[in-house]
């Protein structure tokens, strides 16, 4: 999911840096909207420390790596907050241990981060009308690997010929992590539902 330096065009640079900053600054605007900030800030480091370990954890699979991303579980337990703990993830990743390029952050936090929005809706849509959480949680924290693997493939594809068979393997390569996302978002719905439901941005919106 990490795209290095050196891969991406001066133009795609550009426009992934110019929308991450656009999309950080709406979606903290909206987090404060609907929650405290300083009070999430314990639980934003905590998701964000998860998703950073996570994903330095890499195994190698052919001409490309798969790891787990966590950004289904970011965007269900942190809602729109969950851009800017991933924003954060991905630029200690790069500069403490150049995982990932430091130019190509901007399209890296887009492939990781829209897909934690969308999950967001679709988690706080279906809870409202009574779907059962766990199977919900499944479905988002699987649902967003697997945009995030489209996402990465159509990058890579539009960059250049030469990376298509990279982009393929990408793709094809996420298909277990998307499984174990989504039975370890559920797990952790379902838990948090529990003993902690208060911890969910759906139950804390003002």
């Amino acid at each position: 999911m990490h795209i290095s330096d050196g891969v991406l065009s001066p133009a795609v640079i550009t426009a992934g840096w110019a929308i991450t900053v656009l999309l950080l600054l709406a979606t903290l605007w909206w987090g404060k909207r609907d929650v405290d900030i300083a009070e999430e800030i314990p639980k934003i480091s905590v998701m964000t420390g998860a998703f950073f370990v996570a994903s330095l954890i890499h195994v190698s699979i052919g001409p490309t790596s798969v790891h787990l991303v966590l950004n289904g579980l970011l965007g269900v337990v942190l809602g729109t907050l969950a851009y800017p703990a991933i924003f954060i993830g991905l630029v200690l990743q790069a500069l403490l241990f150049q995982h990932g390029g430091i130019t190509s952050i901007g399209v890296n936090v887009i492939n990781m981060g829209i897909p934690a929005l969308i999950v967001y809706g679709v988690f706080k849509k279906g809870y409202s009308t009574g779907i059962n959480p766990s199977i919900l949680g499944t479905i988002c924290g699987s649902m967003a690997v697997l945009i995030s693997a489209i996402m990465l493939a159509i990058v890579l594809i539009s960059t250049g010929e030469e990376f298509t068979e990279v982009a393929y393997a990408a793709a094809a390569a996420n298909i277990p992590i998307m499984i174990i996302e989504g039975i370890l978002t559920g797990s952790v719905v379902t838990f948090l539902l529990k003993v902690r439901p208060e911890l969910l941005p759906i139950n804390k919106e003002k």
